[in-house]
């Protein structure tokens, strides 16, 4: 049996996970549980599973009684706490934004592995958490569809050198609109998924492609790939969920439904793969798989996040922070949609690129980008 934090557990990805672990209690167990302010959700959770440790950053006015065994963190800092005080095996790190990447530092620290569903800490933080595995010989089990995707095919290179990363992308709920449309999306429009059923904050992003973006810089960091050797390709039925092309010429791909229980499953089950009650593709009913280059005239958000990740050093954590911070206002119902993508161009194009060498490095960056945002926001 392995033990587990879930950092986000109340969330679309923590929840999934929570399945896996309800199907294989003989396997898993749930030692600790985060969330952010979901405190009715997390209690559900703690009755049926028990955990040792529980953690919200917003602390609720009291905690049931038929729960006070349990040990409760409060605060920012409190899934981290969760995760010292319980010491799991491993820590499924889902977490939204730049919020996770102390997270996972601190899972890094503790735990056997890290199963990661938190792409920003590779955005933001990349080169510290990659050469903290290397350093304590941790395992990054990624937990994004693509990443996922693409672990599975470099598992069977045998010895042929990988030449491409190719990411798939669903195309978001805006994929089929005009620009014009595009300057009008609402909230509602955006949060219109074709295929995948995600939070807020990653729909809008797959809307505006900068999720794509996000996930390029992750890729870059997980396989160790130049920016040039990966590409993006419009998907829209996303059963291609990633490949990977070889020197041979051969190119290996990861197919299955839409279902994100799929690379979750994989990575808490490895080495082994667990049946977690998967759609079988039926591909007579499929019929066609389609693919469609990236347009980065309505969409120009994916090709912002190539520019910095080739420019390096704080220029991705420019990127990420200006994105949350104008998503959040989109959200809010305070911004038009295309207000996102412009802001983030003002972000990089007026930010002073530094170089990162610490986690104070990168908050720092995050909230100067964060500030141009608000700043180009207020001005529009």
């Amino acid at each position: 049996m392995r033990s587990i934090a879930v950092l986000g557990a109340t969330g679309s990805i923590g929840t999934q996970t929570m399945d896996i672990i309800r199907r294989y209690p003989e396997r898993f167990r749930a030692a600790a549980l985060s969330a952010r302010s979901d405190a009715e959700g997390l209690f559900r959770l703690a009755r049926e599973f028990k955990p040792d440790a529980c953690a919200l950053i917003e602390k609720p006015e009291f905690i049931p009684e038929d729960l006070r065994s349990i040990q409760w963190f409060f605060g920012e800092t409190s899934s981290e706490d969760a995760i010292m005080y319980t010491k799991p095996d491993d820590a499924l790190c889902a977490v939204v934004g730049i919020a996770g990447l102390k997270n996972v530092l601190a899972a890094l620290d503790v735990c056997k592995r890290v199963l990661l569903a938190n792409k920003e800490a590779l955005v933001t933080g990349g080169k510290l958490v990659m050469e903290k595995a290397k350093r304590l010989n941790k395992e990054i089990l990624p937990v994004d569809s693509e990443h996922s995707a693409i672990f599975q095919c470099l598992r069977r290179a045998m010895g042929n050198v990988p030449e491409r990363i190719i990411l798939t992308c669903s195309g978001g709920a805006l994929r089929s609109f005009s620009k014009d449309e595009i300057e009008n999306a609402s909230v509602s429009d955006v949060l219109k998924h074709p295929t995948w059923k995600m939070g807020g904050k990653i729909t809008v992003d797959c809307a505006s492609l900068m999720n794509k973006g996000l996930e390029v810089i992750e890729a870059h960091h997980l396989f160790n790939m130049p920016a040039e050797k990966i590409d993006v390709i419009v998907h829209p039925q996303s059963i291609i969920h990633s490949m990977v092309e070889f020197s041979d010429g051969a190119c290996l791909a990861q197919l299955g439904e839409p279902d994100m229980r799929g690379p979750i499953g994989y990575a808490m089950g490895d080495p082994e793969r667990i049946d977690y009650g998967a759609k079988r593709l039926d591909f007579a009913k499929i019929g066609s798989l389609t693919f469609l280059e990236p347009d980065t005239e309505r969409f120009p958000a994916l090709s912002y996040a190539y520019e910095a990740l080739k420019e390096g050093n704080s220029a991705p954590i420019t990127l990420n922070g200006a994105n949350e911070e104008a998503v959040g206002a989109f959200l809010r119902g305070e911004i038009r949609f295309v207000l996102i993508p412009r802001a983030v161009r003002y972000a990089l194009d007026n930010a002073k690129t530094t170089v990162v060498s610490s986690v104070e490095d990168v908050f720092e960056a995050d909230m100067k980008a964060r500030a141009l945002a608000r700043r180009y926001l207020a001005g529009v």
